[in-house]
């Protein structure tokens, strides 16, 4: 699966209309590793994603106080040590508001869209 622009979404997202309360954007860029939290060694990961789960989340995070724009992807499929597992980014207001949001979204994602199965 081709991996989505960074550059290309943020140009998006100062393309809109509500542009100009944009204080922040960031971006989060999640990666297979090569160690698993436990430190066993990892060699791939099968990952598949939950995609109506994904969409019901980024309209939620839409919706949060001070969020101009989110964007995600997230990969599927057996993935090497280094793939890319998904992108995430949360344009918004204030620093704070923002990097809430991107937090929250990411860890809503691991946890209710993307199943991983590391292999050793």
């Amino acid at each position: 699966m081709k991996t989505p622009d960074v550059n290309e979404w943020m140009d998006e997202v100062k393309a809109l209309p509500e542009a100009a309360s944009i204080g922040m954007m960031l971006v989060h860029r999640g990666v297979v590793r090569g160690t698993a939290r436990s430190g066993e060694a990892v060699s791939a990961m099968v990952l598949t994603a939950d995609r109506d789960r994904l969409a019901a989340l980024l309209e939620v995070a839409q919706a949060g106080e001070g969020v101009v724009a989110v964007r995600a992807w997230v990969n599927e499929g057996t993935l090497a040590v280094g793939d890319d597992i998904m992108l995430v980014l949360v344009a918004g207001d204030v620093r704070e508001r923002v990097f809430a949001a991107l937090q929250r979204l990411v860890s809503t994602i691991k946890a209710e869209v993307v199943s991983e199965l590391e292999i050793s």
